[in-house]
């Protein structure tokens, strides 16, 4: 069983064997939590090639992108479907293999972007454009978000489109640029990075008149006996969480994400990004159960056990985010 399952049986159980309130409240909580674990949440993840975009699938969903799919849809070519849970990837290629592949990713993305669920709403949920930020030259990936991806995402398109610069370590060339012994940008490289979020934000505001904020992070590798862990890639997931709808967040919380404390712990720490993630998840799961019923001080009783299991969804700091939770919701 998953720890998604684990999640809403936890739940249901809880409602179920609650005797602080009346069946009709349960029955409401728990057609709630049946919707709630039916959801699936869409994310297409694109960029120009070389910019990191497995790497970045597989440290964020702790999986091996050549073995987790399950096939090509073949009305879609070149974009890729990989099912987990109720987590579903869309893996596009980017712009850059050349005018006439560009032009076939470029038409199979908007197909993508403008196709709608069996609700008529946009099937895609949030687009992750994974930048290079080893390289000055980001024309290709500019024009992938500014004449692509923005046009193709509604009339909220910032709420729909998260910017990730990835390969942080490698922003600049020469010594010093990298703290290995931390796993950190030197000062240096970190005003390098900063004034390099603030360019591409700009780039993309002058061009679409629309405001992204961008991260940067580095994804990190294995290789042989040699490995280096991502850094601010909590910070990546929490805007990730942030961004998705409310009601779906839940299906982050499921055995994707890595449970690993090293592939979570190094980030810019200008926010406990792993216990506001956890915060979030557990307060869109509260809520979505929740709507429509008035459950008052019972709140903290009926999710006592959820959030346990929530404190778990990230290695690290289940124990500060329990007693988060318990701050908040009184349990």
């Amino acid at each position: 069983m998953s720890q998604n399952d684990k999640i809403f049986e936890n739940l249901e159980r809880e409602i179920a064997g609650s005797s602080d309130i009346d069946e009709s409240t349960k029955n409401k909580l728990l057609q709630n939590v049946l919707a709630l674990k039916s959801q699936k949440l869409n994310i297409m993840i694109t960029g120009a090639t070389g910019a990191g975009k497995s790497s970045t699938i597989n440290a964020l969903f702790n999986t091996d992108i050549a073995k987790v799919g399950t096939g090509v849809d073949p009305e879609t070519m070149d974009i890729t479907r990989y099912e987990l849970n109720n987590l579903v990837l869309w893996d596009s290629p980017g712009l850059g293999d050349g005018k006439e592949k560009d032009n076939r990713h470029a038409r199979n993305i908007i197909a993508k972007l403008n196709e709608l669920d069996s609700n008529g709403r946009p099937l895609i949920d949030l687009v992750l454009v994974v930048v290079d930020g080893s390289t000055r030259d980001l024309g290709t990936s500019y024009e992938l978000i500014n004449s692509v991806i923005i046009p193709n995402l509604g009339a909220s398109p910032s709420n729909r489109i998260l910017v990730g610069i990835n390969q942080a370590d490698n922003a600049r060339k020469g010594r010093n640029t990298w703290d290995y012994d931390l796993n950190k940008p030197t000062p240096e490289t970190e005003v390098f990075l900063k004034d390099k979020v603030r360019s591409v934000n700009a780039r993309i505001k002058e061009a679409t008149n629309v405001d992204v904020e961008p991260v940067f992070y580095a994804a990190g590798y294995k290789e042989g006996n040699e490995a280096q862990n991502p850094y601010n890639l909590s910070k990546l997931l929490y805007m990730i969480v942030n961004k998705v709808p409310k009601a779906k967040r839940a299906v982050l919380a499921n055995d994707n994400i890595s449970k690993k404390e090293e592939m979570w712990k190094d980030n810019d720490d200008i926010k406990n990004y792993n216990v506001e993630i956890k915060k979030s998840l557990m307060e869109s799961i509260v809520d979505t159960a929740s709507a429509g019923v008035d459950l008052g001080r019972n709140v903290g009783r009926i999710f006592g056990k959820t959030g346990e299991a929530i404190g778990g969804v990230i290695g690290g700091v289940a124990g500060a985010a329990v007693g988060l939770f318990k701050s908040l919701f009184g349990f």
